[in-house]
């Protein structure tokens, strides 16, 4: 197993070297403020049976996982999704691939409404056949919590004698975000977890890591955000050390092209028009002052990538009237993916749901902010007690894209996160400037909407029943009387 550590703190939170403590075999690091990443790579050979099992069908897995919290993001760990579970995967050539949803349901829960690749998953559209990092199939499910992925960990993983590896894991509930990739061609899984801020009570990092066995390597950086040289570019400088080999931390200053940049103080609000009924409306709520990318010279648009459960869906012909998109301060309809029939109940759907990416237009005549209003239409949905029904509906992401110059070599960038959803609708020098969900608030929206009320439905199919018994029988009569 090799591990990663990365620490990022923020310049006015000083660090020095006198906070990190040497000993045989371990690393300690004391009074850390600062974000974490941690990225596990473990070789096939480390796994339990039944995970080998399940990614013998793989060709390609990516499994994103995002908290429903806002998180603070801070270079290089900028790139975000929905709140919920993601899963992009590109099956083995001629495999059936009958084994990998029993697979997700080991990992995050029976309750995931997974039946096979083939019925639930949808296949991605790709705007740009040249991107390279793009699944074939995708698919989504809100899940809230990680509990059912920690509990099979410490059950697999860990023993129960080893405190720090079940320590460890229990650490993952409380983590922004969790990936986990694999492909056949490098034969091993990575599992990468980010927590912006310290888990402890006094809001800084108290470790200690180890070396587990002669095989494990761990590495620890720690690092600063510094002024980069060209605006495409992120600079970290800090302190970099590998637990059992050094004695001492040796400084580091370097710099890599980023495909994900931050937007400083921009901020944005979702919620949903009243009342929503069956036809709600997802507003986005945007400052007078939104800011642009540093960079901007009219090769930039601001977008919003949705992820849309089965029950809620677009109409891609009614934002197809650019007059209509004009009053909605949409510019236009850029990917629209997934569930097809526009008709069907949500319990006839068999597909997870869609995806839709729509081009914002920014408005600078509002004062005090300025709105994008993105309609939206509900499934009927089964009966429930009360008449009354509430669905979840996961904030979209927001981002300004832009095109970056000839040359730049991405996959540089050690902290490269791709396979995000809409990173496959745009070509690979595309840049990302990513507006930030506004502080305090849940990523995650409730809708409540009629339905049929579920205490009531034996008297409406009695009444049904009788009306038909009632209408046979008077048809009947007319006939036989007429006859007679």
């Amino acid at each position: 197993m090799k591990q990663r550590t990365t620490f990022v703190h923020q310049l006015e939170d000083a660090f020095t070297p006198d906070q990190i403590r040497f000993a045989a075999g371990a690393v300690s690091i004391n009074s850390l403020k600062a974000a974490r990443e941690d990225r596990l790579t473990f070789g096939l050979d480390e796994l339990p049976e039944e995970l080998l099992s399940g990614l013998k069908d793989c060709h390609e897995l990516h499994i994103r996982w995002a908290s429903q919290a806002v998180y603070s993001s801070i270079p290089p760990f900028l790139s975000t999704v929905s709140s919920g579970l993601h899963v992009f995967f590109t099956p083995q050539r001629d495999a059936s691939a009958q084994s990998f949803c029993p697979l997700l349901k080991t990992l995050f829960g029976e309750e995931l409404n997974c039946n096979s690749p083939k019925e639930t998953f949808t296949r991605n559209s790709l705007l740009s056949e040249r991107f390279s990092h793009s699944s074939t199939f995708q698919y989504y499910q809100i899940l809230p919590s990680l509990a059912n992925l920690v509990a099979y960990l410490q059950q697999h993983a860990c023993t129960q004698s080893n405190q720090i590896c079940l320590s460890q894991v229990l650490r993952l509930q409380e983590s922004s975000y969790v990936d986990v990739d694999f492909d056949a061609i490098s034969q091993a899984v990575v599992l990468t977890a980010f927590w912006d801020r310290p888990m402890s009570t006094n809001g800084v990092w108290e470790e200690t890591m180890r070396v587990a066995t002669a095989n494990d390597r761990v590495e620890i950086g720690i690092l600063a955000n510094e002024k980069p040289i060209e605006p495409e570019e992120l600079n970290l400088g800090g302190f970099l050390t590998i637990v059992g080999e050094d004695e001492k931390p040796s400084p580091t200053l370097f710099s890599f092209p980023s495909r994900h940049h931050p937007l400083r103080d921009s901020f944005y609000a979702v919620s949903i028009i009243d009342p929503p009924g069956l036809h709600p409306s997802l507003r986005i709520s945007f400052p007078q002052n939104l800011s642009k990318p540093d960079s901007m010279q009219g090769s930039c648009a601001l977008h919003a990538y949705l992820t849309l459960p089965s029950y809620v869906f677009v109409d891609k012909y009614q934002l197809s009237d650019y007059l209509f998109l004009a009053s909605k301060n949409l510019k236009a309809m850029r990917s629209v993916s997934g569930e097809p029939d526009l008709e069907a109940p949500d319990w006839a759907v068999q597909k997870w749901g869609s995806n839709l990416l729509v081009e914002l237009s920014p408005s600078s005549d509002s004062e005090g902010g300025w709105d994008a209003d993105i309609p939206l239409h509900l499934r009927y949905l089964p009966p429930a007690s009360g008449g009354i029904a509430e669905v979840s509906l996961p904030w979209p992401v927001v981002f300004w894209a832009c095109r970056a110059e000839e040359g730049l070599k991405m996959n540089v960038n050690p902290f490269d996160r791709v396979n995000l959803g809409y990173d496959g609708l745009f070509g690979p020098r595309t840049m990302f400037y990513h507006a930030t969900p506004k502080p305090g608030s849940k990523c995650m929206e409730k809708i409540q909407l009629p339905v049929i009320n579920a205490l009531g439905t034996q008297f409406v199919e009695l009444g049904t029943s009788t009306a038909i018994v009632m209408g046979f029988i008077w048809i009947w009569w007319c006939l036989f009387s007429k006859s007679s």
